[in-house]
């Protein structure tokens, strides 16, 4: 018998996130997690979602908590060929870094959400 991975124990029957494709995954977060999110705040998940998942959750491998700014120009020269930054608000209303990160399972930067007036980044 194999030792169960702490992913594996925690969260029984779900996949792994690494071989589902998100190698950079924190602890404890499953796809299935991030799906019934997204419902809850109204997303239909395209693969632009899943590759910006992707894309914060590899900037979060390097530094606990990056700065925004590192998060806002990786977004926007992954997605530069189809709009960048602009683009990414489209399909995530909420912002694509603060809502971005929730479905990463990651704790946005401080300044990516501003309570009073909503998104900045």
């Amino acid at each position: 018998m194999t030792a169960k991975t702490m992913h594996e124990i925690l969260h029984p029957g779900a996949g792994d996130p690494a071989a589902e494709g998100f190698p950079h995954a924190p602890e404890g977060w499953s796809k299935q997690e991030a799906e019934a999110l997204a419902e809850k705040e109204g997303l239909a998940l395209t693969d632009e979602h899943w590759e910006v998942v992707r894309v914060l959750q590899g900037c979060y491998t390097d530094e606990k908590t990056p700065r925004i700014r590192l998060l806002h120009d990786a977004l926007e020269a992954r997605f530069s060929e189809v709009g960048g930054i602009k683009h990414l608000y489209e399909i995530f209303p909420g912002g694509p870094i603060a809502q971005g990160c929730r479905l990463a399972g990651l704790t946005p930067p401080p300044d990516s959400v501003d309570p009073g007036f909503g998104s900045v980044l």
